[in-house]
């Protein structure tokens, strides 16, 4: 096979060391050269000199949970570096040790047989640590909001059944009375604001319960963390829009497809960046975020279409979006999501959907335009003219010649 870097190296990466083979071509002679280096700063410094001393331009290394950032940190200032896939690049089973993995990598760096991992500039990174810690916050929102419901139902509270959202304003204010010692439903049930989907005398029933002081402390408890967690959130929103300057156009076009709200939009922008070059095409793009039938044939037999695992980001963040876009009527996407239903369930129509977004907004950042949406008639159209078209050459299969005119 064809050498395409003469002098590269390939690195297996763990928590405490780092072992690297460097990989020499001259004419048809191949050395090797091996050396164990310490994660610590001056160790991975020690690892850029040995790998400057011997000339390296390429370095190779597999993606091993967050141990390789380091090092790429290190090297990517001297190096062209390729970030693998550690499935993509399995060595011969029985034949694995650190020093075979280095050496492994380093031949398929060579002849090019390493398809580099997508990874963003420091900018979107930044942006990603932002927009997922923003999402873990948002989940432990979630579940002290849970834990404060369990609470409410063991005091036979029944909050939840008069009051949309518990931590709305009017949620908040009988909670806030409650831990304070409250227990009158009528004066409780005095301090909601705004319409209610419960009629008052509902409303006082459902505030009728047993509540003791241990039931007040774990309220006040978690309604504390929850106040936390929402200044940090809000801290970081503040954070996102400092970083948001570069992107802040990316994030406006994706903001006018349906059920991309701005804060969906922004945790898009720093999942696939902006430059969509780095993807062949829309369904590239598709397949790395995992939303598109695995292929699994052999002897003509397709063994398994399902999705692959994907990483728990992008993907459950696309699928959310879908349900929302679902809901606005008269448009593509719940027209889609309608058809697919009928003939192969829910879940399969909304992944169908979550790629469809994921395509437009391929589209939408690689055009720098905005969501244009086909209508909800978009189908008809599409199957009619079809039908007609396949009508039309059976008839001249069977020898007839018809001129078609507009009904």
């Amino acid at each position: 096979m064809e050498v395409l870097y003469p002098r590269c190296a390939g690195l297996d990466v763990h928590a405490r060391s780092v072992t690297a083979c460097v990989r020499i071509a001259r004419d048809a002679t191949i050395t090797y050269d091996q050396y164990v280096a310490s994660t610590t700063t001056s160790g991975l410094l020690a690892l850029d000199a040995w790998l400057t001393a011997h000339g390296c331009t390429h370095v190779a290394m597999e993606a091993t949970g967050v141990y390789w950032r380091p090092v790429w940190h290190v090297l990517e200032d001297h190096f062209t570096l390729v970030l693998a896939n550690a499935m993509h690049i399995r060595n011969v089973p029985g034949r694995k040790s650190d020093t075979n993995d280095a050496r492994w990598i380093a031949d398929l760096l060579a002849h090019g047989l390493i398809r580099s991992s997508f990874i963003p500039p420091a900018p979107i990174q930044a942006l990603r640590d932002l927009t997922r810690t923003r999402r873990q916050l948002g989940r432990e929102v979630a579940r002290h909001i849970q834990r404060v419901q369990k609470t409410l139902e063991d005091t036979n509270i029944k909050l939840t059944r008069v009051l949309t959202d518990i931590m709305g304003m009017s949620g908040r204010a009988i909670l806030a009375a409650i831990v304070a010692g409250e227990t009158d439903p009528d004066r409780l049930a005095a301090l909601t604001r705004g319409r209610l989907k419960a009629s008052r005398a509902e409303l006082r029933e459902a505030l009728h319960g047993r509540v003791t002081e241990h039931h007040r402390f774990v309220i006040q408890l978690h309604l504390t963390q929850i106040d936390g967690l929402e200044g940090a959130i809000a801290a970081i929103d503040a954070r996102i829009g400092d970083a948001l300057g570069p992107v802040h156009a990316a994030v406006r076009l994706l903001a006018t497809m349906p059920g991309l709200s701005e804060t969906t939009a922004r945790s898009l922008v720093a999942e696939i960046g902006t430059d969509m070059t780095r993807f062949p095409s829309a369904g590239h793009l598709v397949s790395w975020a995992g939303l598109c039938p695995r292929q699994d044939q052999s002897a003509g037999t397709t063994r398994s279409t399902r999705t692959r695992q994907s990483a728990p980001w992008l993907k459950p963040m696309l699928v959310n979006a879908a349900w929302s876009a679902t809901r606005k009527t008269d448009s593509y996407l719940r027209a889609q999501f309608l058809r697919l239903k009928s003939r192969r369930g829910p879940k399969k129509a909304i992944l169908a959907v979550a790629s469809s977004m994921l395509t437009a907004a391929y589209i939408m950042l690689r055009d720098g335009v905005e969501y244009h949406d086909l209508g909800p008639h978009h189908f008809e159209q599409r199957d009619k003219e079809r039908m007609t078209k396949r009508l039309l050459e059976r008839l001249r299969i069977l020898g007839v010649t018809v001129q078609v005119t507009a009904a």
